[in-house]
C-alpha cells in the first residue's frame, strides 16, 4: 500500500468510525433521555394584587406632597377590569387616607395575563379637582409586575399601577 492509500483508509476508518459512535451515540443516547424527561410543570394559576396611588396636582389638600406638587385623594373607586374575548372581570376598590390603594382578587385569574387588565380611577371624589391629568382622558392604567407574593390560599401576583392624577379646570380654585 502506498502512504497516501494507507492515509485514505486510515482517514476513512476514522470516519466510519466517527460515524458509528455518533449513530450510537444518538440512537442509544435518545432513547435513554426520553424515559428520563421530568413531567411538565403544573399549571400556575394565582391571584393578583394592584396596588397605587390617587393624586391632586397643584391642591394643597391635606397630606401635601410638595416633591410631587400634588396632595392624595381619599375615597376614590378604582376598578381593576380584566377582558380577553367574552371573558371579563371587574374588581372594585376605593383609596385609603393617603390615596393609596391595594386591590385583591378573590378568584384565580391566570386566564388573563397583565396586558389585558388595566386600573380604571373614573372620576376624583373631590369635584375642584376633577379633570383627569395622568394619564389623560379615561384610560386605564397598564399593569407592571413586581413580584410574586405567597399567600394562605396560594400565590399572588403584585402588580403596580403607579400613580393617577387629576387636576382642577382652574388651578386658582383649589
Amino acid at each position: 500500500m502506498t502512504t497516501t492509500m494507507a492515509y485514505l483508509l486510515a482517514s476513512n476508518k476514522c470516519v466510519l468510525l466517527s460515524l458509528s459512535v455518533v449513530v450510537v451515540l444518538c440512537l442509544g443516547g435518545g432513547a435513554s433521555a426520553m424515559g428520563s424527561l421530568p413531567p411538565p410543570p403544573p399549571m400556575v394559576n394565582f391571584s393578583i394584587g394592584v396596588q397605587g396611588v390617587v393624586w391632586c396636582n397643584t391642591c394643597r389638600y391635606p397630606g401635601y406632597f410638595a416633591p410631587m406638587d400634588a396632595s392624595p385623594l381619599p375615597g376614590a373607586k378604582v376598578y381593576l377590569r380584566c377582558k380577553h374575548g367574552l371573558r371579563a372581570l371587574t374588581v372594585a376598590g376605593q383609596c385609603g387616607p393617603g390615596g393609596y390603594f391595594l386591590i385583591q382578587t378573590s378568584q384565580q385569574v391566570s386566564a388573563f395575563t397583565s396586558q389585558q387588565c388595566r386600573v380604571y380611577v373614573p372620576r376624583s371624589p373631590v369635584r375642584a379637582c376633577g379633570v383627569p391629568a395622568y394619564p389623560a382622558g379615561r384610560r386605564g392604567m397598564p399593569l407592571k409586575f413586581q413580584e410574586f407574593v405567597k399567600r394562605d390560599n396560594g400565590l399572588q401576583g403584585m402588580y403596580s399601577v403607579g400613580n393617577r392624577l387629576f387636576r382642577p379646570k382652574n388651578p386658582a380654585k383649589c
